[in-house]
C-alpha cells in the first residue's frame, strides 16, 4: 500500500493553476494535445526547458506565454459560465460548450488584429457606381 501512495505522489502534478489538481496524466494529455493544436504550436511554447537537466520542466513558470496561456482558459471559463451557463464536468473543469481556444485561434498562435471595416477620410463617400450613356445607334 505504502508504495503505491508513493507512486501517486510521484505523479501528481506540479504547479497547476487552472486545471483541477486530480486531473489525470490522459486528461492533462488531451488538454494539452487540444491547446497545441488550437494554436498550432507544440509544448515548448509554453513550457521550458531545465537548463541542468536539458529536459522539459512542466512546472517552470519562465515563459510568458504559459501565463498568457492561464489568462485565456480564465477568460473562457468565464464566458462559457456566464453567457452559456456551463457547468464543471467530473473533474471540476468548466465544460466548453462554445467558447474554446480554436474559437478565435484556428490554428495561429498570435492573433492579427483586423478593424471590421477601413474607415474612410472625413467626408469622402462612396458615390454609387452608374452605368455611363451609351451612344445611339449609327442609322
Amino acid at each position: 500500500m505504502q508504495q503505491t501512495q508513493q507512486q501517486a505522489e510521484e505523479h501528481q502534478f506540479k504547479n497547476l493553476k487552472v486545471l483541477p489538481k486530480n486531473i489525470s496524466e490522459h486528461q492533462l494529455h488531451d488538454v494539452m494535445e487540444e491547446w497545441n493544436a488550437a494554436l498550432g504550436v507544440r509544448c515548448g511554447f509554453c513550457h521550458a526547458r531545465n537548463e541542468d537537466t536539458k529536459k522539459m520542466d512542466w512546472a517552470l513558470d519562465t515563459k510568458p506565454e504559459k501565463s498568457m496561456a492561464r489568462q485565456m482558459y480564465r477568460m473562457t471559463a468565464d464566458i462559457n459560465k456566464k453567457y452559456f451557463k456551463a457547468g464543471k464536468d467530473s473533474i471540476g473543469r468548466v465544460m466548453e460548450l462554445n467558447v474554446n481556444c480554436n474559437t478565435c485561434h484556428r490554428g495561429v498562435a498570435h492573433l492579427e488584429v483586423k478593424p471590421a471595416h477601413t474607415p474612410r477620410p472625413e467626408g469622402a463617400r462612396q458615390q454609387p457606381q452608374t452605368p455611363a450613356p451609351q451612344a445611339a445607334p449609327a442609322q
